[in-house]
């Protein structure tokens, strides 16, 4: 539609108030009649100036508009009347501007939500400046409907605009932190997750606060365009001629637009279809989601590890500790970013020298995180189950099944599994799926001192009482541990300082360190300086990781350390890749002599042109490197 059509006027005949003023009663119109009028009419007034005389309830006296000002009536009437005139605000409202006010702002509302983008970048004014093809099929479709499902169609219109809006929104969020759109089937779960994450780093006033707002947001977003759509709807009845013109126009400007390929910004087309495709986008994705639930399910059967015998399996690294450390958001642009790889080689190259002093070696290389950003789970069981999981669904299928892991398999084969969860904050069931006999988290951890934003404890403090529990616990069985460490997770601030190991205590040593640490509100106006305090945050988990293999690791400690996901793009920006850093640290020669074929970077950094694998390939390559005979997939 034109928009000189949204900006016409109603016509002014229906915006007149409904009551009558006093000069336009009956009496008056009498009273104003031609004086050549024959004054025997005076008598035919009389009647009506009995008090005493009753009229009927549904008739109106003939008086004059001074005489009914003064009459006695009923208070219902009375009330009546005073309804009857509008208030300052109801005339304004119905006043010709506002009213042309309030037209062109639904059109505006509603060219918005046609052309409103899903990916942050994009939502600039050059993104505006299109044409797009639903506004005439909805021009169209209004025009040649009677006013019932005309309110009907509009009605769902509107609501379907407000749900895109929403979506849309949802997809930037998700993209800016997980490098992907929101998947309206198999992402729900999430927000409660989101919620967790809200109210452990904000508290929980912001949890709730944030949770109705968005809320309550959503609502007003919907009932926003219905009004837009509804509102639009009666203009282009009261204008049904022109409004089919304006579609018209519009349709021949789309198509000469799109038969010229007409671009006022690179690689944005005038001739927009953004709601369109967007629609049948998801709704493909929504099918194929349903599709891939059905098709996982075999995935997970098909597992050539399953009947394996126990004593079959790592064979190579029967008598020796394993442990599997995810290092939180540790990916590749720690170690390549030209704003981070300095410090961070600096960790990487330093650490390399003082393992090797204590009689330590590695080898590294690099796998593709299922997930990006965050949902850190999906990487943990990604790695450990030998299948992509890279959404809830997939994850909640995987943990009901017997799917055989790494730690079920070293439990099977005799080792005494355990994981160390300091960031899990109430029970973990999945713990029986994975095979672990048993679970230390930040309940049972014995930690007596401050949060550090979202980690409830600082890494060094995890590792010192994991020695102390566990690692150093006479008469043990070998040991095969998945474990966390958290410091280095989102929104970075307050960071730990590495201190002595003597130091750490119940925790309590930490309470003056986390006080005089950089605060969330410090660090979050600065994306330059979020990218710095990332970066520090890496470095102090490495540093304690590596000090910890130094001071406690003992001749038959086998340590895997890895990223989990890179960070989220604040850190990285756009199109970075889901790769990770991996590292396994060995004193045994024979044990890293078993991965030779894997072509690993010697150190504890990896080569930018070390192998790149998928992350779920890993579990079949471990259990064939340290299987009985040897040799790589």
């Amino acid at each position: 539609m034109q928009p000189t059509d949204l900006a016409d006027p109603q016509n002014p005949d229906s915006e007149k108030p409904s009551g009558k003023p006093a000069d336009s009663s009956p009496a008056a119109e009498h009273s104003e009649q031609s004086p050549e009028q024959p004054t025997e009419a005076a008598p035919a007034e009389e009647p009506a100036e009995v008090p005493e005389q009753p009229a009927p309830p549904t008739e109106k006296p003939a008086e004059t508009a001074e005489t009914a000002e003064t009459a006695e009536e009923p208070p219902a009437v009375a009330e009546k009347a005073t309804e009857k005139t509008p208030g300052r605000v109801r005339r304004i409202l119905r006043s010709p501007r506002m009213s042309q006010a309030l037209n062109v702002l639904a059109g505006v509302l509603v060219f918005a939500a046609l052309l409103y983008p899903n990916v942050l970048r994009r939502l600039t004014l050059g993104n505006f400046a299109r044409i797009p093809i639903e506004a005439a099929f909805g021009i169209l479709l209004l025009v040649v409907l009677p006013r019932r499902p005309r309110l009907v169609v509009g009605s769902i219109l509107g609501a379907g605009l407000g749900w895109l809006i929403i979506q849309k929104s949802l997809d930037m969020g998700w993209f800016k932190t997980l490098a992907r759109p929101f998947d309206v089937i198999l992402d729900w779960e999430l927000f409660d997750d989101t919620f967790n994450f809200i109210r452990d780093s904000y508290g929980a006033a912001g949890a709730w606060g944030a949770a109705i707002g968005a809320i309550v947001l959503a609502a007003a977003v919907i009932a926003m365009m219905i009004w837009a759509v509804l509102r639009l709807a009666a203009l282009i009845t009261e204008h049904r001629r022109r409004s089919a013109l304006a579609a018209a126009g519009i349709a021949s400007a789309w198509m000469l637009s799109l038969a010229v390929g007409l671009q006022l910004l690179p690689a944005v087309p005038v001739a927009a279809r953004t709601s369109v495709t967007y629609a049948w986008d998801r709704a493909w994705q929504a099918k194929n989601g349903i599709a891939n639930e059905a098709a996982f399910a075999e995935e997970v059967k098909a597992d050539p590890y399953k009947n394996v015998p126990p004593d079959q399996l790592l064979t190579a690294l029967r008598g020796k500790d394993v442990v599997i450390t995810f290092v939180e958001s540790y990916g590749r642009n720690a170690v390549e970013s030209p704003s981070l790889a300095a410090g961070t080689a600096a960790v990487l190259e330093d650490g390399d020298a003082k393992l090797k002093a204590a009689g330590f070696a590695a080898r590294s290389g690099w796998l593709t995180s299922s997930t990006f950003g965050g949902n850190s789970w999906l990487a943990h069981s990604t790695l450990l189950s030998g299948l992509w999981i890279n959404n809830q669904s997939r994850y909640r299928n995987l943990t009901a099944s017997d799917r055989l892991t790494i730690p079920s398999a070293m439990q099977k084969a005799g080792w005494d599994t355990v994981s160390v969860m300091p960031g899990a904050t109430r029970a973990f069931p999945e713990g029986k799926f994975y095979g672990y006999n048993r679970i230390w988290d930040s309940r049972n951890l014995s930690y007596q001192g401050p949060r550090f934003s979202w980690a409830q404890m600082p890494d060094q403090y995890t590792l010192k009482q994991f020695t102390e529990v566990e690692y150093n616990r006479p008469g043990r069985r070998p040991l095969m541990v998945e474990m966390p460490l958290i410091s280095s997770h989102t929104p970075w601030a307050p960071i730990p300082t590495f201190i002595d190991w003597d130091q750490v205590g119940d925790g309590s040593v930490y309470n003056a360190i986390a006080a005089d640490g950089a605060q969330k509100a410090d660090i979050w106006s600065s994306a330059a300086k979020v990218r710095r305090e990332y970066g520090k945050s890496i470095r102090y988990t490495l540093t304690t990781l590596i000090s910890w293999i130094e001071k406690y690791g003992n001749d038959d400690l086998v340590l895997v350390f890895l990223g989990d996901h890179q960070p989220s793009s604040v850190v990285t920006g756009d199109n970075a890749s889901h790769d990770v850093p991996i590292t396994i640290v060995a004193k045994d020669p024979a044990v890293l002599d078993r991965i030779t074929g894997w072509n690993w970077t010697p150190s504890l950094k990896p080569a930018p042109d070390a192998p790149v694998w998928q992350m779920n390939t890993f579990r079949d390559r471990f259990f064939t490197a340290f299987g009985p005979g040897g040799g790589t997939l």
